[in-house]
């Protein structure tokens, strides 16, 4: 047996390293998300405001809905806006349910900036399954914060976000943030 044959026994190698992420494998199996339209089918944005903030990964909550963080980010600080009412459709929020998403979106944005310094954001609803809505029975808003060269060799070829800090730092942080009526 060679070297090479030594060092490779599983075929060529590529030159390639690898970053493991098996927790990842929750998301991509669909593990946590709801199979139907009804709230008490799985749903973690109903059952997110029912668990004490840290838990749940609550940043604010308000009248009609609530800013919760991302389990599976697309960096630092991504936050999901979404009623506490469970509903799959814009459209279907009443006018206290959408003035409130959009007050909680603003509060978002202003807490991302002290707390983090974002350049920018992407702000957005999927709505349905077909526009990308990973939990389309549970309307959501992404606020997710973006740094100049914040997509770099990573994501793009690897297929892997680098996240510094963990979930529970980020939802403290953006707390205090948060802006006070």
């Amino acid at each position: 047996m060679s070297e090479a044959e030594r060092e490779a026994p599983f075929g060529d190698p590529d030159g390639f390293q690898r970053l493991w992420t098996p927790h990842r494998m929750a998301y991509i199996k669909g593990e946590n998300r709801p199979t139907g339209p009804a709230p008490d089918d799985g749903c973690p944005f109903c059952r997110a405001p029912g668990l004490p903030d840290g838990e749940g990964l609550v940043v604010a909550r308000g009248e009609t809905g609530y800013a919760v963080l991302n389990l599976y980010p697309y960096n630092s600080g991504h936050l999901l806006i979404c009623p506490y009412r469970h509903v799959a459709d814009y459209t279907a929020l009443d006018g206290a349910e959408a003035a409130e998403a959009a007050a909680l979106t603003q509060a978002g944005i202003t807490a991302m900036r002290r707390a983090y310094g974002p350049q920018g954001f992407n702000v957005g609803m999927n709505l349905g399954a077909p526009a990308g809505a990973g939990i389309a029975a549970h309307l959501h808003q992404h606020i997710v914060p973006r740094w100049e060269g914040d997509t770099n060799f990573m994501p793009v070829i690897g297929r892997t976000k680098v996240l510094p800090e963990l979930l529970e730092q980020t939802r403290e942080a953006l707390s205090q943030a948060w802006p006070q009526e």
